[in-house]
């Protein structure tokens, strides 16, 4: 008997492939002894802290942005000159609803070259009746960073943690680029 696991966490694939012998006894009447059943359970890995970015990667955000963010990847940063100042941190972008363009009729994180426009500490979305935390905005239509959830997408913004959405308010100024891909 073969069987085969797939466990997705941060970003990474784990495969498992567990071998045994078929007995053709259903599985429920013949349980596995307690070391055979040990050794074919997953356990995922401790939280190893911020992995480091690649050169392919770090090439794809350009020198001159100060804040960088990869939608495929989920990931965000902050650099100067190309070197990374902080993360890359995990992040939640908006959801495309495939309406257009980018703002209050969307829910997509537009990408391109943006310059941050302005923040707000205690930021508050009256539109959507939900509070932006620590919002640095830098795209039309009220697109921003700011603290939020990472497993409920925005409308349209990046959603950081409490602690990343500080170091990104805290770390960012009026002017600076952001760049997303």
């Amino acid at each position: 008997m073969l069987a085969l696991g797939v466990l997705v966490a941060m970003g990474a694939v784990l495969v498992v492939f567990a071998t045994g012998t078929d007995t053709g006894a259903p599985a429920a009447a013949a349980p596995a002894p307690a070391s055979q059943a040990a050794a074919a359970a997953v356990h995922p890995a401790e939280p190893s802290g911020p992995v480091a970015l690649t050169p392919a990667e770090l090439a794809k955000c350009p020198q001159a942005a100060t804040a960088c963010v990869d939608l495929a990847e989920h990931t965000a940063w902050l650099q100067s000159d190309g070197k990374v100042l902080s993360g890359p941190v995990e992040m939640l972008p908006g959801a495309d609803t495939f309406k257009r363009p980018p703002g209050p009729t969307s829910s997509a994180t537009p990408t391109g070259t943006f310059h941050v426009l302005r923040k707000d500490k205690d930021g508050y979305s009256t539109e959507f009746d939900e509070p932006m935390n620590h919002a640095v905005y830098f795209a039309p239509g009220g697109i921003a960073f700011h603290e939020g959830s990472l497993t409920t997408s925005s409308n349209g913004c990046i959603h950081l943690s409490a602690a990343d959405a500080t170091t990104f308010f805290d770390t960012l100024r009026i002017g600076d680029g952001v760049t997303v891909f």
